[in-house]
């Protein structure tokens, strides 16, 4: 597999998740806090999709930038494995 640079899309992918973070936060406080399970849930579905949605760009980027247009043997195998988390 190839190494793993930093790509310009990284510190927005930082970001990202950096905000989910807190807003993960904001979900346990809110559990603590006996506020209702449907605010909980409704938190707790933006949370997901903030994740899927920065791991999708990630791995998006990295089939974009870090596999060869050649597609070597090498290449294809990492693809197959990193599409796995599509």
């Amino acid at each position: 597999m190839t190494n793993s640079p930093v790509h310009a899309t990284h510190p927005a992918l930082i970001a990202r998740l950096k905000r989910a973070d807190g807003h993960l936060r904001a979900v346990i406080a809110m559990i603590e806090g006996g506020k209702p399970c449907l605010e909980i849930a409704q938190q707790m579905q933006a949370v997901e999709k903030a994740v899927t949605n920065a791991k999708r760009a990630l791995i998006h980027d990295h089939m974009d930038h870090c596999l060869d247009a050649e597609g070597s043997e090498t290449d294809r195998a990492e693809l197959r494995a990193i599409a796995r988390y599509l």
